[in-house]
Parts: C-alpha cells; sequence; structure tokens
C-alpha cells in the first residue's frame, strides 16, 4: 500500500510500505477514507534532522474496518470509524478519568511499529478503546467534519473546557489555524458571546466570525495586547492556540485579574512568563494535550445534526500521492488545512 513518510526538514514522501496485518489479538485494520495533514505535522516538517529512513506520519484519519482480532467487540468489518490522534486501551484508570492521552497502554500512531494515519490503511492497536463507530455510511457529506473529532475539533473544545468557557465568560482566542478556528467554533458552543479573535489572515478571521467571534484583532504583541484589553478591559479565558512563547506571552497580557489561560498549541519553547504577574492576578495556566477520545462521543451528535460544521477549516483536498504538496502548501500558508481523500 501506500503511505506517507517524512525524512528529515522538508521532505516528506509518499512510497510503497507493507500492508498492515494484526498483530495482537486488540489490533483492528481501518481502510482509510479521510485522513489530514496537521499544523503539528508542520514542527518536524521544518525542523526534524534528516535520517536515511524515513518515519511514517499522519494521525488524524477515519475509515472502514477491515479486519479485527479475536478480543475486539466495539466495531465489526464494515463500520465507518473515527480515530482519535492518540490510541488508547479505554480501560486505565486515566482514559477511566478521561484523559486518554495519558494511557497506560496507549501511544502515538507513526512510532514503535505503528502506522501513520496518512496512507491507505492503519493497523489500530487497542481498537475497542480506540476507535468510536459512526452511525453514518461512507458515502456521507459529513466526513470533513467528521474527521475534525479526531484532533482539531476535539482540541479546540479542549482547549474552552479546561478554561471554563460559558455563557457568562469573554474569551480570546490566539491563532487562526485550524485549531483556532475550532476554538471558536467550540467557544460559542459552549455559550460565549464575546470571542476576540487574534489572527491575521484575512480569509480565516472571516471564517471565524462565520464560526462566532464577535472581534477580530490583527495586532501582535504589546500592540496587541492593548487592542484587546481596550475591546474588553481583559477576557475570562484566554485559549492559545499556537504554540510559540509569543503566543503564550500574549494569552497572559489579555486575560484579566482572575482569568484562565489553556494552551492547547504544542509549546515550541520550555520557559515563559509564569512569576509575579501572574501570581500576583490569580491567573491560571492550564490546556494541555487533548484527550480526543473523550470528547468525540459529546461533539458528535451536534456535527451529524449540523449544529456545527469544523469541516470548512479543509479549503483544499488532495489524493495521498499530492501530500508532500500539501504540507508545503501549509507552511506557506496557502492552505489553511489540506484534507486527504
Amino acid at each position: 500500500m501506500r503511505a506517507t513518510l517524512i525524512y528529515g526538514a522538508g521532505d516528506v514522501r509518499v512510497e510503497d510500505v507493507p500492508d498492515p496485518v494484526l498483530r495482537a489479538p486488540s489490533d483492528a485494520v481501518v481502510r482509510v477514507l479521510r485522513s489530514c495533514v496537521c499544523g503539528s505535522d508542520l514542527w518536524p516538517y521544518a525542523s526534524r534532522e534528516a535520517t536515511e529512513q524515513g518515519q511514517r506520519i499522519g494521525h488524524e484519519f477515519l475509515g472502514v474496518v477491515e479486519d479485527t482480532g479475536a478480543e475486539v467487540t466495539t466495531v465489526k468489518t464494515g463500520d465507518l470509524v473515527v480515530a482519535p490522534f492518540v490510541y488508547s486501551d479505554g480501560t486505565c484508570e486515566f482514559c477511566r478519568e478521561g484523559l486518554h492521552t495519558s494511557c497506560r497502554n496507549g501511544g502515538n500512531w507513526g512510532v514503535h511499529g505503528v502506522d501513520g494515519g496518512q496512507g491507505e490503511a492503519v493497523r489500530v492497536p487497542q481498537a475497542d478503546g480506540t476507535l468510536v463507530k459512526l452511525p453514518v455510511g461512507e458515502d456521507t457529506a459529513l466526513l470533513p467534519s467528521l474527521l475534525t473529532l479526531s484532533d482539531v475539533f476535539s482540541t479546540g473544545h479542549h482547549a474552552a473546557v479546561t478554561a471554563g468557557v460559558s455563557e457568562r465568560t469573554t474569551v480570546t482566542v490566539i491563532g487562526d489555524g485550524a485549531v483556532g478556528l475550532c476554538a471558536v467554533l467550540a467557544a460559542r458552543r459552549l455559550g460565549a458571546e464575546r470571542i476576540v479573535l487574534m489572527g491575521r489572515h484575512r480569509d480565516r478571521t472571516d471564517l471565524g466570525r462565520e464560526f462566532g467571534a464577535t472581534d477580530v484583532v490583527a495586532e501582535r504583541g504589546e500592540e496587541g495586547i492593548a487592542k484587546v484589553r481596550e475591546l474588553t478591559g481583559g477576557t475570562h479565558t484566554v485559549l492559545e492556540c499556537v504554540g510559540t512563547r509569543p503566543a503564550f506571552e500574549m494569552g497572559i497580557g489579555v486575560a484579566r485579574p482572575g482569568g484562565r489561560v489553556s494552551r492547547v498549541g504544542v509549546p515550541q519553547y520550555t520557559e515563559g512568563p509564569i512569576g509575579r504577574y501572574v501570581f500576583g492576578n490569580n491567573i491560571t495556566v492550564t490546556g494541555g494535550v487533548a484527550p480526543a477520545r473523550n470528547y468525540i462521543e459529546q461533539l458528535l451528535p451536534d456535527v451529524l445534526d449540523g449544529r456545527v460544521e469544523p469541516g470548512r477549516v479543509f479549503d483544499v483536498t488532495v489524493p495521498l500521492d499530492e501530500v508532500p504538496a500539501a504540507y508545503q502548501a501549509m507552511a506557506d500558508c496557502k492552505a489553511l488545512k489540506v484534507l486527504v481523500a
């Protein structure tokens, strides 16, 4: 079969790899119908050290179950399923607490002999705890929105939930990438009426307004902080969806006393402003890796009913063999998020 591998910065290839097969009785094999390129994939695309042997890549996919191990009971051959961006057993104490990203028997796609999601098929470890059956057929027009449950919509929701977004809170979302836009959508879904989106790409912020943003601030740094404070006096909640230190610093700067800053952008820094100012203003820093598996069934009904359309973040669609060009398009900000179909 064909699958995507990364060999180093700027070097993504689609190559022939062995077909996935069951290795454990808890495995399933899924034929991929839709996958995509994630903003977090761009970090290794920009900086990964060159290697002679490529590594499988991709962590968002949905598809049809083609085979299951003897212990798999929750899905069967022919089921349409979505997979969260990490696999998990669903039974350990962390999974039972809703923290599937810390599963004792879980792991990441594309490493330690596990397939990546950007390919024609995937062996899914811990299939019962990982896969969620979708009550629609594979020809549904909802596939793009259903795919966002694997990561970006669930991650935006995680940002909003951990920040405590409700109808009583004002919100600043930092970042107009797919996660940031999904965070806007999630905040509006939870009842927020004042949502400031900090972003500078007009086509993206226009979509953010359609998703529920009431204000857009294009300025960055101290200028951006001043603009948000001029509009709101500082917001109760901040959803930081970028992962850079300047984005985090802006998040701290726009939070009102007693506010909460939720970070869901993968941090590309090791130090940040968490000293006297944060302490003195009782600002809470929260967030982290989104346990998407915990949220999929909560968010699924609204996607199925069309009350939310997170799949609108996909603005380019390519076949699998054009994935290398998709990476470059996203790195050049010529595409918001690329769907692979």
